[in-house]
């Protein structure tokens, strides 16, 4: 027996985009399943609910690393969820491969068992305030964030990127996640009037703080990183959420015709939607179902070791994913990142483009 696990939120407010990526990541078991069993392995999913919780997570990955059949995690949604997590794998040798995670510090550690498909905060921040900048018009904005690994660490990184573009800051602040009222930070952005608001945070923060804000008869715009990606945001901005903006590390994927086959595939199995980082998922599994497959052989056909896995994943070289080629650096980044505009419509999400094209 061989398992992979995912870990990401599968309850609470945020377990829509957590399914979705335990879902892609069941595909693509499922895909693989009879080329293992050729080789004499059964491989199996071993979904885990972190629920967005660092101590969730790391209580998950202590238990991950006492069963002897798991040999790669797929995970995590929250950044502020992977790092800390990341230090039990690292301890236990168990190969991790991030499919939505873009907080700077999580690689930065160069430990050999951590690596993820997706741009950094470091990349994102640029090219969301240039184009911000110069798509949008912003010559002001506020910043806010809501205080985790992910969302700050994104906010940072845009407020220097802005402050090289000459954008002028009119307000920094931190909200607390799960409110319902944020009338406090509103009525700053009703009193300042900045061109645009960025929001370094998640969907469902960012659509009440839109509601509320439109509500109050703010016209500025917003935006924010891949964390305001969900369809989701409707639900709970309503009317609000049209316009609003995001860089994400996630393409079109209806874009091409093996995209759009992936995605009936998925509704066929799932009879649902795929979330936002479904097919990074999916193709996070299937490196490391390769990485897994190539132990093996360099095993003799033996059940490897989980380092001999951690080191075939890390020396993965121009792997080419459905959604993405992917190789990993020294510190176990993607070469072939990128980032991407979208911007919600009336009904749904719309693709711009590449950011800076």
């Amino acid at each position: 027996m061989i398992k992979i696990a995912t870990q990401s939120p599968l309850s609470g407010a945020q377990s829509l985009e957590g399914d979705g990526i335990k879902l892609g990541a069941q595909m693509a078991v499922q895909e693989r399943a009879e080329a293992f069993k050729k080789l004499g392995f059964e491989i199996q999913l071993f979904p885990q609910d972190d629920q967005a919780d660092p101590k969730i997570g790391v209580s998950n990955a202590e238990m991950l690393i006492s069963d002897p059949d798991v040999y790669a995690v797929v995970g995590h949604y929250n950044t502020g969820v992977a790092i800390p997590s990341s230090v039990k794998y690292e301890e236990g040798k168990l190969a991790m491969i991030s499919p939505a995670n873009t907080g700077v510090e999580l690689t930065e550690a160069n430990r050999k068992s951590v690596n993820r498909l997706v741009a950094r905060n470091d990349q994102i921040a640029p090219a969301a305030a240039k184009y911000a900048k110069d798509k949008l018009g912003a010559a002001t904005v506020y910043l806010a964030h809501d205080k985790t690994a992910y969302g700050q660490g994104l906010t940072d990184e845009v407020r220097k990127a802005f402050k090289d573009l000459g954008v002028t800051e009119v307000g920094y602040e931190g909200v607390t996640a799960g409110e319902k009222d944020y009338s406090a930070i509103v009525n700053q952005l009703v009193a300042k009037k900045p061109d645009l608001v960025f929001y370094g945070g998640m969907y469902a923060e960012m659509g009440i703080i839109a509601k509320q804000a439109r509500e109050k008869g703010f016209t500025g715009k917003f935006m924010g990183g891949e964390g305001l990606e969900s369809a989701d945001m409707y639900k709970i901005a309503g009317p609000a959420a049209e316009g609003i903006v995001y860089a994400t590390v996630v393409s079109d994927i209806r874009s091409q015709e093996q995209g759009k086959q992936w995605v009936e595939k998925f509704k066929a199995a799932f009879n649902k939607e795929p979330g936002a980082f479904s097919p990074f998922a999916y193709d996070a599994t299937l490196v490391a179902l390769n990485g897994i497959e190539k132990a093996i052989q360099e095993n003799g056909g033996k059940k490897p070791t989980r380092e001999q896995v951690m080191n075939a994943i890390r020396a993965t070289n121009e792997f080419s994913g459905l959604f993405t080629k992917v190789t990993f650096d020294e510190k176990g980044d993607n070469k072939h990142s990128q980032v991407y505009i979208y911007q919600y419509g009336k009904e749904k999400a719309e693709f711009l483009g590449e950011a800076g094209n």
